[in-house]
């Protein structure tokens, strides 16, 4: 049970320092997102795919050892929590406080992760949304008023001041 801990305690504290990684990249991220670079978005999403990547296997790892610590213990894997697993280990303090302090590391580092992702998200959101006026506002400016043409019945024929609006002008 003991090497259980420890394995425990060695992945829940990789996965921290992965995920401090991760959250130095978002930090990173952000003034990136805010002077639209995009090629060093690509660059900084490549990297966090490798992170990602590392965090998936980190957390692969801890799952199996919490079902191995769940059979041991003769409990549930589905029902086992991390905290449940800290308060057992009351009759050793030593292997408590490690795991109680990798838990809340990385807690911690996860809470940071999301309040930065949201930053993020935003910054996107509101940038989609300048995109998206800056092209309202180039079609409004490319479209032209009706001509005030009518045919022998004296209706409109809606013929369109200067250029189609449809096609592409590779000329400007």
């Amino acid at each position: 049970m003991a090497s259980l801990m420890e394995n425990l305690i060695s992945v829940l504290e990789q996965e921290s320092m992965a995920y401090e990684e991760l959250l130095a990249l978002s930090m990173k991220k952000t003034p990136i997102i805010v002077s639209g670079d995009l090629e060093g978005l690509q660059q900084i999403t490549d990297e966090e795919q490798i992170v990602v990547a590392k965090i998936n296997h980190l957390d692969a790892n801890r799952e199996e050892v919490t079902k191995d610590i769940a059979n041991v213990l003769n409990k549930d894997v589905k029902s086992l929590k991390l905290v449940d697993i800290i308060h057992m280990l009351s009759q050793r303090p030593v292997e408590q406080n490690q795991l109680a302090t990798a838990h809340d590391k990385l807690k911690g580092v996860i809470g940071q992760m999301k309040r930065v992702n949201e930053q993020n998200q935003e910054l996107i959101k509101q940038s989609l949304e300048m995109v998206e006026f800056d092209l309202n506002l180039i079609h409004a400016m490319k479209s032209a008023p009706q001509t005030a043409n009518y045919t022998k019945g004296a209706y409109n024929t809606g013929a369109i001041m200067g250029r189609s609006r449809g096609g592409f002008d590779a000329k400007q």
